[in-house]
């Protein structure tokens, strides 16, 4: 068995050249390796050596994945019904680029998965020395650890230790998420896919937190949802200023200027918001990673990824009366079409909104 799903994997991979073989002989030996070591959830939850708070987070799992397909509409397959502990932080690294003066990611084109903007690896000492590589050629690079993916109904994926020992919410929003690409998925366009998908996991965990969270819980996470609204919001005024500032006609030196006084109001905004804030350091450490080091246009591409069209998805969703099974269907038209023109009526729905 192990054997074939190895020529499962490899088969298109072998039809591509050789100068690619030892990043998809890597991606495919990753893969096999979750396969490997995960078990079902039923098993490790029963099992006495398991540790309490991992056995509590598994249950939880078990209702938020249920729910998913019961609730929400999700695909009711294996995935996300067993766990493996990979013994590492995230599951794969992925490596994103730009050059100096653009926002515009390096895209990457892949068999099964079509084309994205970055490329993943199981090893983080791999993606450092291809980001490394990339470095040298002038580009700016982010390597960021990802704590899950989905292999889109070609493997079933299962829950990780990457992600289980985040707060209980969060379990459920990346399940919804991770779920969400296996209803629709374009080949050439990222930002179509993860913005669908966090419209998924935003409407699904709305859904969900109603009952099945505390009010304590909820409240929580709606501190939570404002401030990555009002970071969201910086991030997107900061893409903008940055973009006026590559178009210009003003000189490369002026544009490399420019550059380094923007990121730099960046940090100062995100100050005055996390003072604002007034939450406790452990609370913004993740924020205080991301924002206060080797800020680039590569880092920040890396976000707009998810979240660029989400309240274009979001308008799609309130236009067909809150109904996720018309919304997805919708989706699924939307996938069918040119990028130029998804983007259009994406666009068309968010203007419709904001006249009503």
């Amino acid at each position: 068995m192990r054997l074939r799903l190895l020529a499962a994997c490899m088969l298109p991979v072998l039809l591509t050249g050789c100068a690619t073989v030892s990043y998809y002989w890597q991606a495919a030996l990753g893969q096999l390796e979750i396969g490997r070591v995960a078990r079902p959830v039923a098993e490790v939850i029963a099992e006495p050596a398991t540790p309490a708070d991992l056995r509590a987070r598994l249950e939880y799992a078990v209702r938020a994945r249920e729910f998913a397909s019961s609730a929400l509409g999700l695909p009711d397959n294996q995935s996300y019904r067993r766990y493996a502990d990979l013994r590492r932080p995230f599951v794969v690294w992925n490596v994103f680029a730009a050059p100096a003066l653009s926002l515009q990611l390096r895209t990457h084109c892949f068999p099964v998965a079509g084309c994205v903007v970055y490329r993943g690896y199981f090893a983080k000492s791999a993606a450092d020395a291809e980001a490394l590589a990339l470095r040298a050629e002038g580009l700016d690079v982010y390597v960021g650890g990802v704590p899950a993916y989905s292999t889109l109904g070609w493997f079933s994926d299962p829950l990780l230790n990457t992600f289980m020992r985040y707060p209980e919410l969060e379990i459920a929003r990346l399940i919804f998420h991770e779920l969400a690409h296996q209803v629709a998925y374009v080949t050439d366009d990222s930002t179509f896919n993860e913005s669908f998908a966090v419209a998924v996991e935003q409407a699904g965990l709305a859904r969900w937190m109603a009952g099945n969270a505390t009010p304590e819980q909820r409240a929580r996470y709606a501190a939570f949802a404002e401030r990555r609204r009002e970071l969201g919001a910086l991030l997107l005024s900061t893409r903008r200023q940055l973009r006026a500032a590559y178009l210009s006609s003003a000189a490369a030196v002026d544009k490399e200027s420019a550059k380094r006084d923007i990121f730099a109001a960046l940090v100062s905004d995100y100050t005055g918001l996390k003072s604002r804030w007034g939450l406790p350091a452990a609370e913004t450490r993740a924020y205080d990673d991301w924002l206060l080091k080797d800020l680039n246009n590569a880092k920040l591409g890396s976000i707009a990824t998810y979240t660029r069209r989400v309240p274009q998805f979001a308008a799609l969703l309130a236009q067909e009366g809150g109904s996720l099974s018309a919304f997805y269907a919708q989706v699924r038209l939307l996938a069918g079409l040119p990028r130029a023109q998804r983007n259009e009526r994406l666009d068309l729905l968010v203007a419709a909104a904001g006249e009503e």
